[in-house]
Formats: structure tokens, C-alpha cells, sequence
């Protein structure tokens, strides 16, 4: 109960903080915005919010501003133009200071939680993170006068995914943090690409390997979602993983087709981390594979005009060719609840996952945007576009049980064995079962 109320005061703070920014009526335009800032004290009209830049008058009497803002290493000079940017922007406004340091998303949570006073005010991080950081009371819900541009700009996978009893607690910065089928497309065709079967055996053909991770449970969770047996947040207590309500026989059926062809392409399905694929490709060792949108660079620089990029294919299952379904994260850009200047950092953090910035990031480093229009501005992108058609087919990577990672790791990495029978049933059973109760650490 105590967190509740700790939960539903930082709300409340914040929604003061921005409640009446123009005095309950339509804030005048400045020289530092483009936007209006109409919100009626008490839960007035959602503010109409210009796509980049939220109004100078939002920033209400904050000045003297310092801003610590955590960017991961590849983004570090971009961001800092950008703050570069924002602050000529809002040119009225005193900036002490804004600091752009290079930090790893998947610890920004431990940090933070760790010693929030210390951490970054403004911070990216992967979705699977968001409730680590909610729960820990760390971030700061997207202000109201913020809230409704925020909605209406982005996909709405986006939001939903970071969206907790009707409080949006996170920006969404990306929409394409997952993976995809890469491939030389002089040894894999479009056609060849469309099914895992039609892969292998180009692959097989032209002495080259498909690599996939089957050890890590980041991609051999595709094994039992594509049976059915998707992930579905957790039970009651807040801890144990839910499943959605599957058929145990299809499940079953299906971990045994990925096992029969893993046994049948042996030497060509090769389970590696997908950091080899990019060298595998440039030794010409590697004809396709099974990689994430932060490899896209080396990917594309070893195979230049040899580059092929589609959605993850279909696995055929008796006589059904099932649409594999992957875990699928996206990225956020969030607020430290103890920053010292609320509102300078929504603004920012607003700014930072504006159209501009989206756009500027998909186009400079190939992040897939969440904001609607710029995803139309890079829709030409074929990683972009496989991500996208891939999202389709995936689970949200959000409220995923600490225990799933290694458990689903170990199913695809017992499939894998040489000494793995994929025709024997009654194992396979048992090991999607062990599984599954590994998972619910019961």
C-alpha cells in the first residue's frame, strides 16, 4: 500500500508541477516554442503539444538548469548535438549546464535504483526495464500537459507497453528493438527467406550456415511463442510469469519440428552468438541469420549490395507453415522521479523523443522510430521494414520474470544437443514441462 501511494503522489506532483501552466488559460506563444500549453487547472483540455518542442512557458520559473542525460555509446555524439540544439532552441532559458555521458541501457534500472541522486535526470532504456524502474519509484510519469501529444504521436504498442493504471511512464524513443532474418541474398532469394525450411536449404546448398543463439533465451523463446505458449505479464502476485492459454500438444509439436531441423541441417544450423554473424558474413562462412537491429551496421558493411533484410520466416509444423513469433522490445526515454528540475527534464525528455530526434537517430544510426511520422520519413529502410513487419508477430518485451531468460535458454540449448532426439515425445514433453516449472521457480 505504501508504494501505491508513493506511486499516485509522484503522479500527483508532477501533475501539479504542469497543471496551469498558462494560468488555466491558452499560454501565449514564445520565441522559445512553436507549441501552445493549455491546461486548465484540475484536469483541464489535454495540452496541444508542437511535435519537437513543447512551449518556453512550460518550463515555468526553473533556471540555472543542470541536466545529466545518459546515452548509449553509439548515440553519444548525436544526442550531444541535439542537446546542442535544444539549447539554442530555448535560448531565454539559463543552462548551467546539460552533460551527455555514455552509459549502457540494460544497466541504467540497476544504477538508478541503485543511487537515484547520482544517476542521470533524463536516461534511456529497454522496455523490459520498466518495471524495475516503476516499481523502484525512479521514474517521473509523463506530465499532463505533455501526456495527450505523446499518445497521438507514437505507435500505440508504444504506449500501451508503458502504460500502468492509466499513467504513461516512460517517452517512447524506438519501435524496432528485436530481431529479424539478415542473409546474403546472393545465396538466400526473397523466396528462400520466406520459409526456415527454404533457408536451410539454400544455406546447405552453397556451403555456407544459418546462424541462430538457440542457448539464449532472448531467441529461443521463439521455439514454444511460436507453438502458442506466449508470455502474458504476471500472475497476482506481481512475480510469477502468466502464460497465455496455449494448447500443451501444440507446443509440443512445435519444439519438435525446430529440433528435427536442427538435427537434419547439423553443420548448418549453427547456434552462436549473433556478434559472429557480421564475420561470418565478411569470411563467407555465413549465408543468413538470426540478428538484432543493433548489429544492422556490421551486417550491412560486410555484405553491401549482398545485404538482405526480411521478417523472421515460417517453420512448418505437420502440415501448417507457422509465422514464427518473436520477443519484441522497444526503448523509452524516462525521468529521473528525484531530478531536481521536473520540468526542464520532460521537456527535454519530450524533445529527445520528438519527431526530429527520432528521425535524426533512424536516419544516423538506424534506430527504428515510434513516432508515427517519422517512421513513414525512413519506410524505405529494408531493416526498418522488416522490424516493423516482424512486430506484427512478436510478444511485447515487458513484464518478463527474471527466472525466464536462463530457463528458456536451457530448452533450446537441450534441443540443440547432438544427443537430442527430435522425434521422441515423451521428452520433449518433459522438457517443455521441467521448463515451465523452472520458469514459475516452483
Amino acid at each position: 500500500m505504501k508504494k501505491v501511494l508513493a506511486i499516485l503522489l509522484a503522479g500527483m506532483m508532477t501533475a501539479t508541477a504542469f497543471a496551469g501552466c498558462g494560468g488555466g488559460e491558452t499560454a501565449s506563444k514564445s520565441d522559445g516554442g512553436s507549441g501552445t500549453a493549455s491546461q486548465a487547472s484540475g484536469g483541464g483540455e489535454a495540452a496541444k503539444v508542437d511535435p519537437s518542442w513543447p512551449d518556453a512557458s512550460l518550463f515555468g520559473d526553473e533556471d540555472n538548469i543542470t541536466l545529466k542525460v545518459w546515452a548509449p555509446d553509439k548515440a553519444v555524439a548525436l544526442v550531444q548535438k541535439q542537446v546542442e540544439e535544444f539549447k539554442s532552441h530555448y535560448s531565454d532559458k539559463k543552462f548551467t549546464s546539460i552533460e551527455v555521458v555514455a552509459q549502457g541501457e540494460n544497466d541504467a534500472a540497476t544504477l538508478i535504483v541503485n543511487d537515484p541522486e547520482k544517476a542521470a535526470d533524463v536516461f534511456g532504456f529497454p522496455s523490459d526495464q520498466l518495471n524495475k524502474l516503476k516499481d523502484a519509484q525512479v521514474l517521473t510519469p509523463v506530465a499532463p500537459a505533455l501526456l495527450d501529444s505523446v499518445k497521438t504521436m507514437n505507435a500505440e504498442k508504444t504506449v500501451t507497453a508503458a502504460t500502468f493504471d492509466d499513467q504513461l511512464y516512460a517517452f517512447p524513443e524506438t519501435n524496432d528493438n528485436g530481431y529479424y532474418l539478415v542473409f546474403d541474398n546472393s545465396v538466400v532469394t526473397e523466396e528462400d527467406a520466406k520459409t526456415l525450411e527454404g533457408i536451410l536449404e539454400a544455406c546447405k546448398k552453397a556451403g555456407k550456415t544459418f546462424v541462430m543463439d538457440a542457448g539464449n533465451g532472448f531467441y529461443s523463446c521463439i521455439f514454444p511463442f511460436t507453438g502458442g505458449a506466449l508470455i502474458d505479464g504476471f500472475e497476482d502476485d506481481g512475480i510469477t510469469q502468466k502464460f497465455v492459454d496455449y494448447n500443451e500438444d501444440e507446443v509440443i509439436d512445435t519444439l519438435m519440428a525446430f529440433a528435427k531441423l536442427m538435427k537434419d541441417y547439423k553443420g548448418v544450423f549453427v547456434s552462436q552468438d549473433p556478434a559472429n554473424i557480421s564475420t561470418g558474413f565478411k569470411n563467407g562462412k555465413v549465408g543468413a541469420g538470426i540478428d538484432g537491429t543493433w548489429n544492422s551496421q556490421p551486417d550491412k558493411e560486410s555484405l553491401g549490395d549482398k545485404f538482405g533484410a526480411a521478417k523472421l520466416p515460417t517453420v512448418k509444423v505437420g502440415d501448417t507453415d507457422k509465422q514464427i513469433i518473436s520477443l519484441f522490445g522497444y526503448k523509452y526515454i524516462g525521468v529521473n522521479s528525484h531530478t531536481k528540475f521536473q520540468r526542464s527534464s520532460q521537456i527535454l525528455a519530450y524533445y529527445l523523443a520528438g519527431q526530429d530526434c527520432q528521425e535524426q537517430r533512424a536516419k544516423e544510426i538506424g534506430w527504428g522510430p515510434s513516432n508515427i511520422e517519422a517512421q513513414k520519413a525512413v519506410s524505405d529502410d529494408p531493416i526498418l521494414k522488416a522490424v516493423s513487419e516482424q512486430s506484427e508477430n512478436a510478444v511485447p518485451q515487458v513484464n518478463i520474470a527474471g527466472t525466464f531468460w536462463t530457463s528458456f535458454g536451457t530448452l533450446g540449448s537441450e534441443m540443440y544437443k547432438d544427443g537430442w532426439k527430435p522425434d521422441d515425445r515423451d521428452a520433449t514433453k518433459a522438457l517443455w514441462e521441467k521448463t515451465v516449472k523452472n520458469v514459475r521457480d516452483e
